[in-house]
């Protein structure tokens, strides 16, 4: 089974967690989306990898079509149910690095908290700048690797473990590389240290005890650099919590 169909195989089997989850539909991210797209009533939207819909749930109101696209069917139907209030919503099973649409189709492009599950993020950048109208915005929301090596390798690692269908967070370097690459330049940007509740976050793609206790016993086992980098917090020797870097960013073409 390739990187694509894990993908479609844990979030069909989770794609009502993802329309509940507290990671994802929350966040002050969400808030800050049309601050930094001030989005137009005659604007098009693409939302790239929409899971539960929380970003055109967002942004629709304010714009005149969004796009919402995920490579997963289950996900997308199960979306759709739940934002049948939002009429101007269109769905469209895509894959993020081969979008079926138009060159300079979208005003805006937004993806959050899925890139690190697409196997060439290269060729997702390519699509995003094909896509996206001259002067149009784009921003991307995602975790992230620290610069410094170990803790790279340290949350890619335990991601893996927690999900086979994670791929790899990016440096911040990386894809910033990406963008100069694509002619999409950064006009804002911000880092912060996202806290993950350890049970809803391992239980949310984990539905076997032992591989849950071996996700547990490598945060609790962690270098103590480790554990304070990334914050794991422990009560009576159980993990309750862990913070991990989050990167908001917006480009314009």
């Amino acid at each position: 089974m390739n990187e694509k169909e894990h993908v479609k195989k844990v979030f069909s089997k989770n794609r009502k967690a993802y329309v509940t989850s507290s990671t994802h539909s929350q966040g002050e991210d969400l808030q800050l989306l049309k601050d930094w797209l001030n989005p137009t009533a005659d604007s098009i939207l693409l939302d790239i990898a929409t899971g539960g819909g929380h970003v055109v749930k967002q942004l629709s109101p304010f714009v005149k079509t969004a796009f919402a696209t995920d490579i997963t069917k289950d996900m997308l139907e199960n979306t759709s149910k739940h934002l049948r209030d939002y009429p101007n919503i269109i769905y469209v099973i895509a894959d993020a690095e081969y979008l079926p649409f138009l060159d300079h189709s979208f005003d805006s492009v937004t993806c959050r908290i899925a890139a690190h599950h697409f196997p060439q993020p290269s060729l997702f950048i390519k699509e995003v700048q094909r896509v996206l109208k001259p002067g149009g915005s784009f921003i991307l929301i995602d975790n992230i690797a620290a610069e410094n090596n170990d803790y790279d390798v340290y949350i890619n690692k335990l991601e893996k473990m927690r999900d086979y269908s994670h791929v790899k967070s990016l440096q911040i370097s990386k894809w910033k590389e990406l963008f100069q690459k694509n002619n999409l330049t950064v006009t804002k940007e911000r880092i912060r240290k996202k806290t993950l509740p350890f049970h809803e976050w391992v239980n949310r793609t984990l539905d076997k005890k032992q591989e849950i206790e071996k996700v547990h016993e490598f945060l609790l086992h962690a270098p103590e650099e480790i554990k304070e980098y990334y914050n794991i917090k422990l009560e009576h020797q159980k993990v309750e919590s862990i913070a991990i870097d989050e990167w908001m960013v917006i480009c314009k073409k």
